[in-house]
């Protein structure tokens, strides 16, 4: 098998390949290294390097893969091994951790995001089920990284095996809580976690800094704990397989945990049985900010979902979009209007949308999503017939 690891899995600038065509090369190895902003990239797998692209390195996995990696080097600090093992944000932004656990929050807080906010996705709850106190861990070295003073985990309160979990593991720890988010989406936006947990209501384009507090998705601190740990470096992922694929158990979502990075995600839809026909697309991510996949697409350290979706309606009428921070954008409506041979004949902004000062038009309020009648007559009135829309909670 071939895995593709791409040279840019994290904000910032491709990383610049370290190894050469025809190299053989062991887990865990060092394969690329940013420019200027950015992380680490890992081979996940014994191989041999095929091929280098501007965007990737592909490497054919040797039939042995033996479970030893190779560690990261030794560091002065928990931080620097957090940097050296290639950590970012794993629940989809792909920031590199390193840089956002050097924020100063002396006195402030750690807040660990397990809304596992986009729906059917599953794995952070598999994962929190059976690893609780790892988890906490993983806070505790975050605490004394960041100087903070108090730990929250938080997690919606239907989650009731994980929350069993999570109450064992945090009964002696003083300055770790679990706290809960409403079952709304989208709980795990990082304005509405610091807005319900600290009362603070962070303008659009604010950092969770500004409230003096970091927050981490469940799989970023579990990739944390394995650099602090074990010195592994992040060569494996967390995702979750569902849809129109033919094993009916694995329709509402099947968790595939600590798979390589780089494989192809035909591999897992076919441990699903194959894609079940007809089906519309395939998605990358979740249900509402998940973009247009392939059979060919690798698993990245941000993957977190493989949507196999039911067919698209084919839409005569002419569109209007309504774009919203919370779900798709302007490209991804576009192109789901494309799959459905919908022609798009006007677009506006949810009137919650504002310019954060960057450029970046942002929802004021995220979670609260308001009417949208006047946006509907404004697209009425440019001659569309019928919407597509990606409002949050309505």
């Amino acid at each position: 098998m071939v895995l593709r690891l791409e040279l840019r899995q994290h904000v910032g600038a491709p990383c610049r390949p370290i190894v050469s065509v025809g190299e053989h090369v062991k887990k865990g190895q060092l394969i690329a290294e940013p420019t200027g902003l950015g992380a680490n990239i890992h081979s996940s797998v014994y191989g041999t390097v095929k091929e280098i692209t501007e965007t990737a390195i592909l490497i054919e996995a040797d039939e042995e893969q033996p479970e030893e990696f190779v560690k990261i080097k030794d560091t002065e600090s928990n931080l620097d091994a957090i940097i050296e093992a290639g950590v970012v944000g794993a629940g989809g932004a792909g920031f590199p951790a390193g840089i956002k656990f050097k924020g100063d929050i002396e006195g402030g807080y750690v807040i660990v995001n397990a809304a596992e906010c986009e729906p059917i996705l599953t794995h952070n709850m598999a994962y929190i089920e059976d690893h609780a106190e790892e988890l906490v861990r993983g806070l505790k070295y975050l605490l004394e990284i960041t100087k903070a003073a108090k730990g929250y985990i938080a997690i919606k309160p239907h989650h009731t095996k994980q929350l069993i979990a999570l109450g064992k593991a945090t009964k002696n720890e003083d300055n770790i809580e679990i706290k809960y988010l409403p079952n709304m989406y989208p709980a795990g936006d990082e304005r509405v976690i610091v807005r319900e947990l600290l009362g603070v209501e962070l303008e659009p384009g604010q950092l969770p800094s500004v409230a003096k507090a970091i927050i981490s998705n469940v799989e970023t601190v579990k990739n944390v704990v394995a650099a602090i740990e074990e010195r592994r470096p992040v060569i494996t992922k967390d995702l979750t397989v569902a849809g129109r694929v033919k094993d009916e158990d694995a329709q509402t979502g099947r968790v595939f945990l600590n798979v390589p990075i780089g494989m192809p995600i035909s591999y897992f839809i076919d441990q699903c049985g194959g894609i079940l026909e007809p089906y519309g697309e395939i998605v990358l991510g979740g249900p509402f900010t998940g973009k247009h996949g392939e059979l060919d697409s690798p698993v990245t350290k941000t993957l977190g979902g493989i949507i196999v979706s039911m067919p698209l309606i084919q839409e005569k009428r002419k569109l209007g979009i309504i774009c919203c921070e919370c779900g798709a954008q302007e490209a991804r409506l576009h192109e789901i209007a494309s799959l459905m041979g919908a022609e798009v004949v006007a677009e506006e902004r949810c009137k919650r949308m504002t310019d954060d000062g960057r450029g970046r038009y942002r929802c004021s309020l995220p979670g609260m999503c308001p009417g949208q009648a006047e946006t509907v007559l404004k697209l009425k009135g440019k001659g569309a017939e019928a919407l597509l829309i990606s409002n949050c909670e309505d």
